[in-house]
């Protein structure tokens, strides 16, 4: 089976089952102060891994509940069964769920669905993004003071992002902070944000949105302006058009 027809397959259903969740939930907390975990994300991330094991049984499968389930090391799907936990326990519209697919160590096919503001977004490598069939691409701002940005943190580690959300907060047109790194991505994309940032994120949050990002046009590193990997713990995407401003912000 395709790659991206099975990831925005399967993201759409997960996302119908994040819906009929939503009114009923069991919520606990992770190692984190407002890291949240709820039984919605734990039956999400088991069907999906069901619905990607089945039709490629030797892949590997990261998710961000259930961990690594092993397989070839060539082939992996990278999964964060819903993104934005906080938001969908409170009632807030921005969560998603996110898959991508990773061939040798890249990700080639990638899909992120928003169940409450249903919007698909997906893109392929070399194939340009689209959200619900509508090709993307990246806004024209070309200035951080004309620009909206967005970034995010656990409220935890709020010291590790403070100082850059500050410094941007008086340099951008406004900066926002939704929880929903996947999704923000997409908003990247879509050129409603021009730019986003984040550190301490693991590879289920970035894999399909960075993907995303560059198939409408965009730019991502790491914040440092090092090449960016799913693992490496940091991204700053941007229109490219503001990403030097922004990695000069973000060295402070």
């Amino acid at each position: 089976m395709d790659p991206l027809q099975l990831a925005v397959d399967t993201a759409r259903e997960a996302g119908a089952l994040l819906r009929d969740r939503s009114g009923a939930l069991d919520i606990g907390e992770k190692s984190a102060r407002g890291d949240l975990v709820t039984a919605a994300d734990r039956e999400s991330e088991r069907f999906i891994a069901d619905r990607l094991r089945a039709a490629f049984p030797a892949a590997t499968i990261l998710g961000e509940e259930g961990g690594v389930r092993a397989g070839d090391p060539a082939e992996r799907w990278i999964i964060d069964p819903l993104d934005g936990t906080t938001n969908y326990a409170h009632g807030y519209p921005l969560y998603c769920v996110s898959i991508g697919y990773e061939r040798d160590g890249e990700v080639v096919a990638g899909a992120v669905y928003a169940p409450a503001l249903d919007e698909l977004y997906c893109a392929e490598r070399g194939g340009g993004a689209s959200c619900n069939g509508r090709s993307l691409h990246v806004s024209t701002i070309e200035r951080v003071r004309d620009a909206l940005v967005c970034t995010g943190f656990v409220p935890a580690r709020y010291e590790r992002n403070g100082a850059n959300f500050a410094r941007l907060s008086q340099l951008a047109q406004a900066v926002r902070r939704d929880g929903a790194a996947a999704l923000d991505l997409c908003f990247v994309a879509r050129g409603t944000f021009d730019a986003f940032w984040e550190l301490d994120l693991s590879a289920w949050d970035v894999a399909a949105g960075a993907l995303i990002v560059r198939e409408a046009g965009g730019r991502v590193s790491a914040c440092d302006g090092t090449t960016f990997a799913v693992a490496g713990g940091s991204i700053l995407a941007s229109n490219a058009l503001v990403h030097a401003e922004m990695l000069a912000a973000l060295s402070g």
